[in-house]
């Protein structure tokens, strides 16, 4: 749930945005996806960027120093966490050529306009051999079926999105000249019968309602 329009709805409601974290059922849904996403973390190559790091908590969670979004209010959040900010959206093409070793998108794609081009200039921003970190819920997940109603709802940040399902995200990332080298399910409990945090599941599982998909940059720059 990243910003990525320079009026978005994250920019209106980013203290309601970062507090939810702080909720019950955030910090369950929290904690779960940090623990997936550690397990991806040995071995990526440095420097570390997040793709729409929104107010920096998975960043600050994560150790990813640096961290770019269009919404000054949320990266005001994400400074207070010590992330080094750049404003702006990662299509915008303001990073250099081969500048990071790996870049975290995390549940950020499904609101880009053109998620296409967001993952081409990621590969271009990638040194060679770098990896790219997505994390989003697949669409027909129990947690995807909620969050598309809440689109259907017209939810305030939901109504923005869309979701994608694991072979439509195999797919961007090939076609954007990317090889899936791992993959980590989690969030198996369904909507409302939260219990405690997960254990991560070291593939894909159809059932999980967030997926950490790694992606090796294995082309030259397109």
């Amino acid at each position: 749930m990243k910003t990525v329009k320079a009026a978005s709805p994250f920019d209106r409601h980013a203290a309601g945005y970062d507090r939810w974290y702080d909720e019950k059922d955030g910090k369950i849904i929290f904690a779960t996806e940090v623990k997936a996403l550690q397990e991806v973390l040995p071995g990526l190559p440095k420097p570390w960027l997040e793709a729409g790091v929104g107010s920096g908590r998975f960043a600050s969670a994560l150790g990813i120093r640096t961290g770019i979004d269009p919404s000054a209010r949320l990266l005001q959040k994400a400074k207070s966490r010590g992330i080094i900010t750049i404003k702006g959206r990662i299509e915008d093409r303001i990073i250099p050529l081969e500048s990071f070793g790996t870049v975290f998108l995390i549940m950020t794609l499904c609101f880009l306009d053109n998620p296409g081009l967001a993952l081409r200039e990621i590969h271009r921003i990638l040194k060679p051999q770098g990896k790219l970190v997505l994390g989003e819920v697949p669409a027909y997940s129990p947690w995807g079926q909620l969050f598309r109603q809440k689109k259907r709802d017209a939810h305030p940040f939901y109504k923005y999105a869309n979701f994608y399902t694991f072979d439509d995200l195999a797919s961007m990332l090939e076609n954007a000249g990317f090889d899936i080298c791992m993959t980590v399910s989690t969030l198996v409990q369904k909507p409302g019968k939260l219990q405690a945090v997960e254990i991560p599941l070291n593939d894909y599982c159809e059932d999980a309602g967030f997926l950490v998909i790694v992606g090796v940059k294995t082309k030259a720059s397109l």
